[in-house]
């Protein structure tokens, strides 16, 4: 694990832990961009609005454009700050545009990086199975007009849990792409007007797009366009082009992070 105190804050400066959540539709993704909006972004200029001096803030996951959080954890390291956690919380949410939101704020534990102490990323994508699509869920799931068998999707799943070279399921990456998938299960709930598919999705840390890539490989085998068998056979190519391609973003959903007690 990183050694935590080289990222402690700066003699002076108080760390504060937040939990975020957030509609990722009209974002770049969490970090700061450029010429394009962003979650990061967002909140650091609403702490510059109220007068504060404060770092960019860091967040447990670098989330793709269009993706959502229901419970992102991050930190913002403010100098002499004028106001409390929670009267924070509230001036920053009245200042953060309305597709952003500051669960909860509070002093963030001694040695505590909302990043690099993070011991497990937890996601959850969305599938919703329905002859006609529904308005409702166009920003939050993937429309597919098929049915999708869930058993088979599981079956799947169960070649890839564990610790692999996820490197057919990732996207341009140039870091070493050895990964643990903890967990990769499927769920479904009937609807009125069809089935909603939830797949979550757990491990200490993932590849670019590789959650996506995976949910689109289990999608084939859903359909029954892929055997099951075959998850382990393209795990082992380690090309990207032999998986699913990557599923739209709209139905990935950040869920939660883990960190372990400081002793």
């Amino acid at each position: 694990m990183t050694d935590q105190a080289a990222y402690a804050p700066p003699a002076g400066w108080t760390r504060l832990r937040l939990t975020l959540a957030w509609d990722g539709t009209d974002y770049a993704g969490w970090q700061e961009q450029p010429h394009a909006p962003s979650v990061q972004g967002s909140l650091y200029a609403a702490a510059l609005s109220l007068g504060l001096e404060a770092a960019r803030p860091v967040a447990a996951g670098r989330t793709d454009a269009g993706v959502h959080a229901e419970a992102m954890p991050a930190h913002l390291d403010l100098l002499a700050p004028h106001i409390g956690a929670d009267q924070l919380a509230r001036a920053l949410n009245s200042r953060l545009p309305r597709s952003v939101a500051v669960l909860s704020a509070e002093p963030a534990p001694a040695g505590f990086h909302a990043r690099f102490s993070c011991t497990e990323r937890r996601y959850v994508y969305r599938i919703l199975c329905a002859p006609v699509r529904m308005p409702l869920w166009e920003r939050q799931a993937w429309h597919v007009s098929t049915d999708l068998d869930p058993a088979q999707m599981n079956q799947a799943a169960a070649h890839l849990l564990g610790t692999h070279d996820f490197a057919a399921f990732a996207t341009r990456e140039d870091r070493q792409t050895v990964r643990e998938l903890r967990e990769l299960q499927v769920s479904v709930q009937a609807l009125p007007y069809g089935e909603l598919l939830e797949i979550r999705v757990a491990g200490e840390s993932f590849l670019r797009h590789m959650v996506r890539g995976l949910v689109g490989t289990l999608v084939l085998a859903g359909q029954g366009r892929l055997l099951a068998s075959e998850v382990s056979t393209i795990l082992r190519s380690g090309q990207r082009a032999q998986a699913g391609a990557n599923a739209p973003a709209q139905g990935l959903c950040f869920t939660g992070a883990s960190y372990l007690p400081r002793p």
